[in-house]
């Protein structure tokens, strides 16, 4: 059997791979590594130290149930309940405040917004993203104690955590609302579903897993702002259940407060409440994942 001279040739189903494709694939093999491990041991490090420096205080039951009141700088024990409710209270309130707000804000700008007053929202959310959480923490200042003459307290650090909150709460719900197909919005306006309705029971429950992840990752977030609590509250050895008046501790706070404490108890506190903030967190982001998962809508 012969082959027309006009046929081309049959080429090889497979063709070898060039020395200089090799060359490059190990390259960035080899990049990408590097990459990795300039990230990894930095956070392995920060991570090994904290245990080892931290472990033993944490271990002991007391130091979840009890306060530092009483407790003398160069005296072993005591716990930090107080702080951790500190930190808790100051972060959940801010939840509170800027959940509704932020998402709210997101769904006027993906379903609603159009025109200046869109824009303008664009804009501000923006520079929210920006400000430095002292910049934050002063903005409190000045209308919470000096303009509006109110004292010093919790509740001053829950707002000043809104306005670190709010942005992450709307760009993160912004995006999930973004990635619902639009087949979706389409298939109800064609069952003559009004848009508030098709928003409210379609659009937000596809969406909702991952704005309960953006919530919760932006409430993990600052639970560890320091600037906040050093402007606008003082430290407190015990525990304050008073939101609006008095000081009140914070693992931050506590933190801070401590670093001045040269005695080895003070040192020893130090690490454990940089360790316990860490805990707090890591628990706070298992939450979300856990939390994510369950709120995701069943395809089958």
């Amino acid at each position: 059997m012969t082959t027309s001279l006009d046929e081309p040739a049959m080429r090889p189903a497979f063709q070898a791979v060039s020395g200089g494709r090799r060359f490059k694939s190990g390259l960035a093999r080899v990049l990408v590594t590097l990459a990795f491990l300039v990230a990894i041991v930095p956070l392995a490090w920060v991570i090994i130290t904290l245990v080892s420096k931290g472990i033993e205080p944490i271990l002991n039951p007391d130091w979840w149930q009890n306060s530092l009141n009483g407790m003398y700088p160069e005296e072993f024990g005591g716990g930090v309940y107080h702080a951790i409710y500190g930190t808790l209270v100051q972060a959940l309130v801010a939840a509170v405040i800027a959940v509704p707000i932020g998402v709210l804000a997101a769904i006027y700008l993906v379903e609603y917004g159009r025109g200046k007053l869109a824009k303008i929202t664009t804009f501000m959310v923006d520079i929210l993203s920006g400000i430095p959480s002292i910049v934050a923490a002063l903005f409190i200042f000045a209308v919470w104690i000096t303009t509006a003459g109110l004292t010093q307290s919790a509740f001053a650090v829950s707002l000043s955590l809104v306005l670190l909150m709010l942005p992450v709460v709307i760009r993160s719900s912004e995006e999930m609302l973004r990635l619902v197909p639009d087949e979706l919005r389409e298939a109800s306006y064609a069952l003559g579903v009004p848009k508030w309705k098709t928003v409210t029971r379609v659009v937000v429950p596809t969406a909702l897993s991952g704005i309960v992840t953006g919530v919760m990752l932006a409430i993990a977030r600052i639970m560890g702002e320091t600037a906040p609590v050093l402007v606008l509250v003082g430290y407190s050895a015990s525990i304050n259940y008073n939101l609006f008046d008095g000081n009140m501790a914070s693992l931050p706070l506590l933190i801070y407060n401590q670093l001045g404490n040269p005695e080895e108890a003070g040192q020893q506190r130090v690490w454990g409440a940089a360790l316990t903030l860490v805990i707090v967190i890591m628990i706070f982001n298992l939450i979300a994942a856990v939390v994510s998962k369950l709120s995701a809508i069943k395809t089958k």
